[in-house]
């Protein structure tokens, strides 16, 4: 039940029916009748972070959608209301990998794995992803 009426701040406030199966509140004070706003799902900020990351690393919404399990429409409403930019690259392609601990040590380890191009290895819950592109070359 809600603690104050949002009109006129009042604490008398009493149920009074259901309107469209949510419960509607009446304020003895001023009459005000009102429900309370649902609140919706509540994503943690450690993902909104790794969407917004895997963003500006080159990754599509699509592809960060695959990744992280949330909607290619959240992350695209994520990047408009922090109003993020992807700088500007010149011909590449990003590609990732999720591998479990043993298989990045294993894929470390070999130099042609890692020679030639940018990494980024980030901790994804309980694996690791790595993001690689190919240098900038003239």
């Amino acid at each position: 039940m809600p603690d104050t009426c949002p009109k006129c701040q009042q604490h008398n406030v009493v149920k009074s029916g259901i309107v469209k199966e949510r419960q509607r509140f009446r304020c003895r004070d001023c009459n005000y009748y009102f429900t309370v706003k649902k609140l919706g799902k509540q994503i943690d900020d450690y993902y909104v972070t790794k969407a917004l990351q895997l963003y500006l690393e080159g990754l599509s919404f699509r592809e960060i959608e695959r990744i992280l399990g949330i909607s290619h429409v959240t992350v695209s409403s994520w990047i408009k209301k922090y109003n993020i930019s992807r700088p500007p690259h010149s011909e590449f392609h990003t590609t990732y990998k999720v591998f479990k601990q043993n298989e990045l040590l294993e894929f470390m380890q070999k130099e042609e794995n890692i020679k030639g191009s940018g990494l980024i290895i980030t901790e994804f819950g309980d694996k690791y992803m790595m993001i690689r592109w190919e240098r900038f070359r003239k």
